[in-house]
């Protein structure tokens, strides 16, 4: 095969199939080419807990030999993905993080996700970093370290999935996989300027259960929402070990998007009626608004009507941490980091009568976001408030914010309902770093919003880390 004169560092998932079926690149070219970029950017970005890059060079020889056999294997070979550390992976380690657990393995699971990924044929090249539990909206670890933002290595990523969203910027390879119990896959998509869904809970199977019930999500993170459309056609595949499987309809996530919103009901709320939300953050999505109109959206000014449910979602969020803590005895207590432990001992004060009034507000938001739907399409919102603060801190130095979640209001909103909700880059703020635009939709209609996105998305501006930043 003929090296294509395009950089590979620029290339999306799609582009990279298409020249496969060329016989114009060779998936051994784009594995070498990843390898060698993790080299460069690794030491400063952090994204990776592992690197396999012996037995993705293989993977790589045997896609390539059926690629010139015009007989790939499935949708996705060689194609290069990363999985998230808190997901099962045959061969290599899943730590979640934690240095309460082992070290040794044995590592002989795949979780559903990868294996379907496996099965389409992609290439599994690396796990990404968590903070401890997937815990909060930082990406930290005490046994890997701090991850950094590409845009500027002093800043976080965001978090969870802050490892995935990192290495996505960067095209450390092409397909990533996040979770999202509470904004993990959105809020390191705001802060990297990618693409990132939280499908419909149960849309995507996922196993062994999150501690977070049914609070968690998997989906994709990507350089652009339509390579998330092609890794959402293979995640979404049902498994039987999934206890949560959700509303059987199924859809093909890469049917074509409109051409225009023309008939779309979009609400825009600025603020949720009760958030501040930074000047310059605030004008970029007001732009991205602005541009919905002009693709025939009717769009509404207005807050979707339900006051802050962070005491709803600190109790179950605190409930399930309390589930790791349980597990664990006195010394592996003593490992966790204080933040995690400090919520999972509060977890375990939290009475039943108290557990059953937290269902029920969350009842209540899921009934109203669903009576808003039946006049609205999708609600749009920012993704964040704020832009991306120092790596190492939970919160900003020197704010007035206690926890992550006080920071990240406009996410978790949408967990308690289990909606479909997706950030897509759309600006820069006055510092030059990325603008997420949260796009919700109606349970079960996620079509929606990747249809939305991936139409917003041909006329925004794709977002890429200034090198100068990246050689930090």
């Amino acid at each position: 095969m003929t090296t294509t004169p395009l950089s590979l560092a620029t290339l999306t998932a799609g582009e990279t199939l298409a020249l496969y079926r060329r016989h114009a690149l060779s998936p051994v070219e784009v594995i070498n080419d990843c390898l060698e970029r993790i080299g460069h950017y690794n030491p400063t970005i952090n994204a990776f807990t592992h690197v396999d890059g012996k037995d993705a060079l293989r993977a790589a020889r045997e896609s390539e030999a059926r690629w010139q056999a015009g007989a790939p294997c499935g949708p996705l070979d060689g194609i290069p993905v990363t999985i998230k550390d808190m997901v099962l992976t045959r061969g290599m380690p899943t730590r979640m993080g934690s240095a309460t657990t082992s070290a040794e393995g044995p590592w002989d699971q795949d979780a559903p996700i990868t294996s379907h990924l496996r099965n389409a044929g992609a290439i599994i090249l690396a796990k990404t970093v968590s903070p401890e539990y997937g815990w909060k909206g930082v990406t930290d670890n005490s046994i890997h370290g701090v991850t950094r933002n590409p845009w500027n290595p002093e800043l976080t990523p965001g978090g969870s999935s802050g490892g995935a969203a990192a290495a996505a910027a960067l095209n450390l390879g092409m397909l990533h996989q996040g979770s999202d119990a509470g904004g993990s896959i959105r809020i390191p998509c705001s802060f990297t300027g990618t693409f990132g869904i939280k499908p419909t809970f149960g849309w995507i199977p996922q196993w062994p259960p999150s501690t977070m019930s049914d609070l968690s999500h998997l989906g994709p993170i990507t350089r652009t929402a339509t390579d998330s459309a092609l890794m959402l056609n293979v995640l979404s595949q049902p498994d039987p070990r999934d206890g949560y499987a959700g509303n059987p309809r199924r859809f093909d996530w890469q049917a074509p998007p409109p051409t225009s919103l023309h008939g779309w009901r979009i609400a825009f709320s600025a603020n949720l009626g009760y958030v501040d939300v930074s000047p310059d953050i605030a004008a970029q999505v007001e732009d991205a608004v602005v541009l919905m109109q002009e693709l025939g959206a009717s769009v509404e000014r207005l807050e979707p009507g339900f006051e802050d449910p962070q005491p709803c979602f600190n109790t179950l969020w605190f409930a399930g941490a309390a589930q790791v803590l349980r597990k664990l005895d006195t010394s592996q207590r003593q490992q966790l980091d204080p933040g995690f432990r400090a919520i999972a001992e509060r977890g375990c004060e939290i009475s039943l009568s108290d557990y059953m009034v937290a269902r029920a507000e969350r009842a209540k938001l899921t009934t109203q976001m669903a009576e808003f739907h039946q006049r609205y399409d999708l609600l749009v919102t920012p993704t964040i408030p704020i832009a991306p603060f120092a790596a190492g801190h939970n919160v900003p130095p020197d704010s007035h914010y206690q926890q992550w979640m006080d920071w990240s209001p406009f996410t978790y909103p949408f967990n308690l309902t289990q909606q479909p909700a997706a950030s897509l880059p759309c600006g820069l703020d006055d510092n030059d770093l990325p603008v997420g635009l949260h796009l919700v939709g109606p349970k079960f209609q996620d079509d929606k919003v990747m249809h939305a996105a991936r139409l917003l998305e041909i006329h925004l501006p794709r977002l890429t880390p200034p090198e100068s930043s990246s050689n930090a």
